[in-house]
């Protein structure tokens, strides 16, 4: 029996599964924060601290125990693709009035199950009553809803109540669910009827509830009804996690085997990240050490994809509706990487609600949409797409043939029917347009006979001969590159009555090409893409395409000239000239472009907008970045009452016109690295109401209006390297959310005002003294480069949540005293810094980082219960963390190049270090006091060349990875044969081990790293390890290894080693000598 000095708390430790906190007065226990319940000896940590957190704690501590079996099987080769996991933990830790829906989402097989699986069990331990629903969509298909409705009240009750309808199953829920705080997994959701039966309405359960609910539609989580509060998009894993999560199947280790390693990046290039792909065809390679089976299955990944992956994904597409069917395919075999909004021309002209559809594939995460409007698509889904065709029927008979060999073998032996609509004959479709294309190949008109309904036509490095009257009479889009400029054309009677979409990009052709003939006849044409055609001088004669609405024509390089006849395009609606670096001038007539909304002029070398730019009434965009010769605004361009985007950044304008107060729609205003601009900014700029985002970064501006403060829509205003700004007005727009300033004043005015204020830059504002006061709200603030800045006692910031303080060396002591909600402290390259005082007051920080602080010594800790990550790298002169033991709920602590720290204080209390990383500290002559970590996962300690003993690791129960590199005096390295968690282990460099224990216990064993210990004579209890990679290079005393069967083994044997190994490895091992 333990209790309290008060005895109001009373732990009763019968036996080590029976635990009991008898009754308490929560005024009495404001002293206690955590009770941490070992079977070997009790501790109770005493701090000071809210009674409502302590129940929390106190709460978690008990559950953290008593939850262990109700964790969810997650695999553990499991990639987290950026930080997710913890912001989801993060919004979870914050109080709720209400329960809470996270939506995961995404598309079959990128991993939202798993990805669920792990936020359920990073949670579970807070709440009494959990339950997870595996495959709702699949269960509800062959059971009924009512079925899962059941299981879910199963799974709360503990007793079999079935009911009978789903209505009696939603009341029951209700009754019995609204008064328990509950953790509730909805996986696989895919029609909204089962988020109604299961959690529709929030008052159906507790405050601080969770419920979370996985789902291949996007869609489902807007839904008004249910109200999700926070969205998780889940996309393709990048090419280093995508390697990681394969070698984890294929090797059981992170790391690609000796001689695996490119073909492995080879198969990983073709699984485009999904990760569900990733473990099909990794699991299946696992154990397979003979390369022709892996060069087997690269071909077939080059040729299909593999076929258990094409069956979960084929699952979204079966539920698509006949008109999302037809884009999805027409997007996989035809436009990934064309342009959005071309193919919207096609499909609405095929009687589809092109948007509408579009949508719904984005939502179902099906196709997505790049930076530029361009239609992606993953190329799993790609595969499934063109799998889909290819199994229609023939090849002959197919409606889409997407590959070239096929598509050529159809014309040549003219066998194509009325059932092809789109044919590619680009043999290199899915490489760069740059790429070489071989020789010219001509078709005829013979061979297009048969294919009368042909709407899709892609050609590249090819001619058309013959006579093609009547051919051709339903194309909608024509992409033809790589036209021979000496090849004359020579097809006759070519007529595109119904073209919309022509793509002549990347061509040598002039405006004389013979070509242009035809084209002018296709009167319905709405596309014009002549970009990347460097030998155009000037555009052709224009007038015939009346009903012309988006004319390409950037990158042409020597273009010089746009014909006057552009002014007859009277539907044009885009126009770009960006990168035609030859172009100096436009023709007035672009002035008659009544209907033009968009006209990109960047990096061209035009000197002067024309004045009839007035008359484009209805612009909303105009951009004229880069064009370096371009001094001066016309002032017509007041009239263009309809601009919303104007960018003038890295031009040589010197000022803005007097007019630009009358464009009221102007949203964006971009003026960056405008070195000409110079003076003061015009008062008229004030009157810019719908202006939200102003950046005049970089330019040599001396002073803004005092009226800036009437721009009320403004809210985000950059001035950062505006080094001639004097000063800032004495008020700013009150709605400013985002704000970065240069100036050389001495000091800015409060900003106290600034309410929705979240973000604050200072950069460079060399004689500023003193931080201005601050708004009442939760604040990031960067100061950078303020060598004048002594920072005194920050009164006032209690808000600030976010703090970093870069380059900044008149700054000696940091006073942080008041700084209440601070989160998150970075000080970085403040080289006179020597001490920061106020830690104390910090009860929510969670984040230190003290980066090349060259004076600082000392670094004092108080009791911080937020703190979770310590970052100290590069501080030469820093000796000591104190106070470092109690920082007790710290999960990553990293100390990097930190030369005068010679040891750790005792940390053995720790209860949530998770990572542990320890480099180049040269005098750091002992870690032995870290005893024991149940939590740590990874202890990674380099170059720390003094160190002599390192803690023993047999307490270290969640060990996984543990790196030991080039620490010489390091002799031994106790408990690692008792870390039964261990996957990984690395141990180079280290020249004074001469033995390690014997490893048969670290069961999980994948990966063994000793390389370079001169002094190891022998390594024990390897045979009864699955090993797959092992390295001892450089191990030059090692007398022998076990056999080890199926492994891969790397030595670099020297001496007379090697006749002690060559005799005594036997042939079924793998050997590789290096």
């Amino acid at each position: 029996m333990t209790a309290t000095p008060s005895s109001s708390i009373v732990i009763c430790k019968t036996k080590p599964s029976s635990m009991l906190i008898g009754p308490v007065n929560p005024s009495d226990i404001r002293w206690c924060l955590l009770m941490r319940i070992s079977i070997t000896k009790k501790r109770v940590f005493l701090f000071d601290r809210d009674d409502a957190d302590l129940v929390d704690h106190v709460t978690r501590a008990v559950l953290s125990r008593l939850g262990l079996d109700s964790q969810l099987p997650v695999t553990k080769h499991f990639v987290e693709a950026g930080d997710q996991v913890k912001e989801i933990r993060k919004w979870a830790d914050t109080p709720a009035t209400h329960a809470r829906m996270i939506g995961i989402y995404g598309m079959g097989g990128i991993g939202k199950t798993t990805f669920a699986k792990v936020i359920y069990n990073e949670l579970l331990n807070e709440f009494g009553h959990r339950c997870f629903l595996s495959d709702i969509r699949e269960t509800a298909r062959c059971n009924g809803i009512l079925y899962v409705q059941n299981q879910l009240i199963k799974a709360m009750q503990k007793i079999e109540n079935q009911v009978c309808n789903v209505d009696d199953g939603i009341n029951l829920i209700k009754s019995r669910l609204k008064r328990k705080k509950v953790l509730i997994l909805l996986d696989d959701i895919d029609h909204k009827d089962q988020l109604n039966a299961l959690a529709r309405e929030r008052d159906w359960f507790t405050s601080g509830s969770i419920i979370i609910v996985t789902t291949r539609n996007e869609a489902l989580l807007d839904e008004p009804e249910f109200w999700v509060d926070h969205k998780c998009g889940l996309g393709e894993l990048n090419k280093v996690q995508s390697l990681l999560l394969f070698n984890r199947h294929a090797f059981r280790t992170d790391h690609s085997s000796m001689g695996f390693e490119s073909i492995s990046r080879d198969i990983v290039a073709r699984m485009g990240g999904l990760p569900l792909a990733l473990e099909v065809v990794g699991s299946y390679l696992y154990g397979k050490t003979d390369q022709e089976v892996w060069r087997v299955m690269l071909r077939k990944l080059k040729i299909e994809p593999h076929i258990d992956v094409q069956k979960v994904l084929k699952l979204s597409y079966d539920v698509l509706e006949r008109k999302q069917r037809e884009i999805f395919l027409d997007i996989a075999c035809s436009f990934i990487g064309k342009k959005s909004k071309f193919a919207m021309y096609i499909w609405k002209d095929s009687g589809f609600n092109a948007s509408e559809e579009i949508e719904e594939l984005k939502l179902r995460c099906l196709i997505k949409t790049g930076h530029n409007g361009e239609l992606r698509m993953h190329d799993q889904l790609r595969d499934l797409g063109r799998t889909i065709v290819d199994q229609e029927r023939l090849p002959e008979t197919r409606t889409r043939l997407w590959d070239y060999e096929e598509a050529s073998r159809v014309l040549l032996e003219k066998k194509g029917t009325n059932m092809i609509r789109a044919i590619c004959l680009d043999k290199y479709y899915d490489h760069h347009p740059w790429r070489p294309a071989g020789h010219l190949r001509t078709y005829t008109s013979e061979q297009f006979r048969g294919l009368q309904d042909l709407r899709f036509l892609q050609l590249r490095r090819a001619a058309l001969s013959g006579d093609f009257k009547e051919l051709f009479s339903e194309l909608r889009w024509l992409q033809w590159s790589d036209i021979d400029p000496n090849l004359s054309f020579s097809a006759t009677n070519l007529h595109l009555p119904k073209l919309l979409v022509l793509e002549l990009s990347y061509n040598q052709i002039t405006e004389h090409w013979s070509g242009w003939s035809s084209i002018k006849a296709s009167e319905c044409l709405t596309v014009l893409d002549l970009s990347f055609c460097n030998y155009l001088r000037r555009t052709p004669d224009l007038s015939a395409f009346t009903k012309l609405e988006i004319l390409i024509l950037k990158h042409c390089d020597g273009l010089e000239e746009v014909d006057p006849s552009i002014g007859k395009v009277k539907r044009l609606v885009s126009l770009d000239l960006s990168n035609c670096g030859s172009l100096k001038e436009l023709p007035q007539e672009v002035g008659k472009l009544r209907h033009l909304k968009e006209l990109i002029l960047d990096s061209t070398s035009i000197t002067e907008i024309p004045t009839s730019i007035g008359s484009l009434m209805h612009l909303e965009k105009l951009s004229a970045k880069g064009c370096r010769s371009l001094r001066e605004i016309p002032n017509t361009i007041g009239y263009l009452w309809e601009l919303r985007h104007l960018d003038f950044s890295e031009s040589a304008i010197e000022k803005l016109p007097s007019t630009i107060g009358m464009l009221k729609m102007l949203r964006t205003l971009c003026l960056e690295s405008c070195r000409n601009l110079q003076g003061e900014i015009p008062i008229e700029i004030c009157c810019l109401s719908s202006l939200e985002i102003l950046q005049i970064t970089r330019a040599p501006i001396s002073n803004l209006p005092e009226s800036i403060r009437c721009l009320c829509s403004l809210q985000h205003l950059s001035l950062k390297g505006c080094d001639e700004l004097q000063s800032l007005p004495e008020q700013l727009p009150s709605g400013l959310t985002h704000l970065t300033v240069s100036c050389q004043s001495r000091w800015v005015s409060s900003l106290s005002y600034l309410i929705g204020l979240e973000e604050l830059g200072l950069y460079g504002c060399d004689l500023l003294e003193d931080i201005p006061e601050l708004p009442p709200t939760p604040l990031k603030l960067c100061v950078a480069s303020c060598h004048k800045l002594i920072m005194p006692k920050l009164v006032g910031f209690k808000y600030l949540a976010d703090l970093s303080i870069m380059y900044c060396n008149s700054i000696e002591i940091l006073h942080l005293s008041q700084l209440n909600s601070l989160k998150r402290l970075h000080v970085e390259y403040c080289y006179d810094l020597v001490e920061i005082r106020g830690l104390d007051n910090l009860e929510l920080l969670e984040e230190i980082v003290i980066d090349c602080c060259k004076s600082i010594q000392r670094l004092i800790l108080p009791e911080l219960p937020s703190l979770k990550r310590l970052k100290a790298n590069y501080c030469h002169n820093l000796v000591e963390i104190q106070g470092l033991d109690r920082a007790m709920f710290l999960e990553a602590l990293d100390i990097s190049d930190c030369g005068s720290i010679k040891g750790l204080p005792d940390l053995s209390l720790f209860t949530t270090l998770k990572e542990l990383s320890i480099n180049d500290c040269r005098n750091m002559h002992g870690v032995e006091s870290l005893e024991s970590f149940l939590s740590c996962r990874s202890i990674y300690i380099t170059g720390c060349t003094s160190l002599e003993k390192l803690p023993n690791l047999s307490k270290f129960e969640n060990l996984e990875s543990f790196t030991m590199r080039y620490s010489l005096r390091v002799t031994e390295i106790l408990g690692v044969e008792e870390s039964r968690s261990l996957t990984h282990i690395d141990i180079t460099g280290c020249e004074s081990i001469e033995t390690l224990p014997d490893l048969s216990g670290c069961e999980k064993l994948q990966s063994l790293v000793v390389r370079d210990c001169k002094k190891l004579t022998q390594l024990l209890g390897l045979e009864k390890l699955g090993l797959i990679y092992l390295d001892i290079s450089g191990c030059d005393s090692l007398e022998r290894i076990p056999k080890l069967p199926g492994a891969s083994v790397f030595r670099h044997y020297q001496g007379r080693a090697y006749g002690l190994f060559h005799d005594k490895i036997s042939l079924h091992e793998k050997i590789i000598l290096r």
